[in-house]
Order: structure tokens, then C-alpha cells, then sequence
């Protein structure tokens, strides 16, 4: 950090506008606008040019959004692969997620789990408030599946999902579901879920007569699968961090 950008008496704050810009929000010049038109608070506070903060300890918002300074918190994104265990270290010797977490960033874990066979998208993170706010069914935040299934879907069986059904564990159900377009005469369904329980999409679609050939996961909350490659993983983007934190309520 620069000579005048430190505080003597705290030497972990920096400028405000200068932690905005690091943290990918707007350039130095455009975070002093933000902070000019108050929409940049500091721990509840209306901010103002020449505040300082402390990027572990303070709570930054822009527009009511928390936005994220601690230079050691990671977010990634993985596309899990078929057949790799969500642990990082499996005693058994299985394939597991070791060698797709950065070695340089200790602490980085997955968000939630996807059983072995199935396959998409999981977020790792070493950000344990945000990972907590995201698995906890009480925040509601979204997961898309696509699901190859035996049979033939139709309406009768969207309507079902939707309806839901009761498992063993309790009553489940789609907050939406569709039937796409047939890949190779194959019957498929897009599903979104609410909440995580251990296997509940491939129960879910058993229940209503729609036997699970293949389990993808394209999103969680904003964030989708898109064109990663299985076994590719890439940092999420600043925007993506924010609107994680936003639908976690946080």
C-alpha cells in the first residue's frame, strides 16, 4: 500500500474508494462518484470522501448491497464432474475435489454438495458466512437441475413436480419445472429447488415415475453453469460475489 494511503494509527485501513476499486466495483474515479451521490455506506453509516476503512473488519454497502473487501476471501466456481466425491479429502481414496481447490488458498470449501454421479455446478468458497447463508433452506436460494430421465415427460408429470410429493424425509417439491426440447428421443426436465436435501432431486423425479439417467446442476441463485468445461474452475466476478450476497440476504 502507499505511503499516503495508510492510516498510522490503523494500518490495516486503506482510502475507501481505493478498497472499491480493488474490490472490482468501479475504477478509483468512479467510486468517488458513489461515495459523492451517498450510495456507499460504512458500517450503517452514509460514507464520505476520505473515510477509511478497515477491509476485515467493516461492513461496506453500495445501494443496500454488501460489497465484499477482505482480500483473503475466495469465491470460485467448479464444474463438478461425474464420479468426484464432494470432500475434499476422501479417506477411502475416491476421487475428490483436492485436486480442483487452489493450493495457494487454504480454507476454500465446497457450497452445499452434489452426490457422486451427479454433475454441474458447485461454488467453493472460504467465505463461511456467505456458504452458511447460501445452504440454509430458510434463505430459499435457487438450484437449477437438468435431469436426462427414463420415460417420456409430460405435463402430467410437471404439474406432479410442482404439486410435490412426500418423501421420507418429508414433503418435496419444484418451485418450476418444463420439459425441454428431446435431445436424441431422450426425455429430459428442468427443475429449480428451493432447498438441498441429500439426493432429493433424483427422489423427487423417481416419485413421480421419471427414473434419473443423468443429473446436471446449471445454476445456484445468480450464478450458472454456463461454458465451464468439467473439471474447470473459475474465480467468480465482483458483480457475481455482490448478487450471491444479496440473495443470502446478506
Amino acid at each position: 500500500m502507499p505511503a499516503e494511503e495508510q492510516d498510522p494509527d490503523h494500518p490495516r485501513k486503506e482510502r475507501l474508494q481505493r478498497a472499491l476499486a480493488r474490490a472490482g466495483v468501479a475504477s478509483r474515479r468512479a467510486s468517488e462518484e458513489l461515495i459523492r451521490d451517498g450510495r456507499v455506506t460504512i458500517n450503517g453509516q452514509v460514507a464520505t470522501l476520505g473515510d477509511r476503512v478497515d477491509p476485515t473488519a467493516d461492513r461496506v454497502e453500495l445501494d443496500g448491497g454488501r460489497v465484499p473487501l477482505d482480500p483473503a476471501l475466495r469465491y470460485y466456481a467448479l464444474h463438478k464432474p461425474a464420479g468426484v466425491i464432494t470432500t475434499v479429502r476422501d479417506p477411502r481414496g475416491r476421487s475428490d475435489l483436492a485436486g480442483f481447490l487452489p493450493s495457494d488458498q487454504p480454507g476454500v470449501v465446497a457450497v452445499g454438495r452434489l452426490d457422486r454421479a451427479t454433475e454441474g455446478l458447485l461454488l467453493l468458497t472460504n467465505d463461511g458466512e456467505l456458504a452458511n447463508r447460501l445452504m440454509h433452506p430458510r434463505y430459499g436460494v435457487e438450484k437449477e437441475y437438468l435431469a436426462g430421465v427414463e420415460g417420456s415427460p409430460t405435463q402430467r408429470h410437471v404439474a406432479r413436480l410442482l404439486r410435490g410429493v412426500d418423501l421420507e424425509d418429508g414433503p418435496a417439491r419444484a418451485l418450476s419445472a418444463r420439459v425441454p426440447a428431446r435431445a436424441a428421443g431422450r426425455g429430459a426436465v428442468r427443475v429449480v429447488m428451493g432447498e438441498g436435501r441429500k439426493r432429493e432431486v433424483r427422489r423427487l423425479l423417481a416419485a413421480v415415475g421419471l427414473p434419473v439417467r443423468r443429473l446436471v446442476r446449471l445454476r445456484v441463485g445468480p450464478i450458472r453453469l454456463g461454458r465451464l468445461s468439467p473439471g474447470e474452475v473459475r474465480e467468480l466476478e465482483p458483480d457475481e460475489v455482490r448478487e450471491l450476497f444479496r440473495v443470502a440476504g446478506l
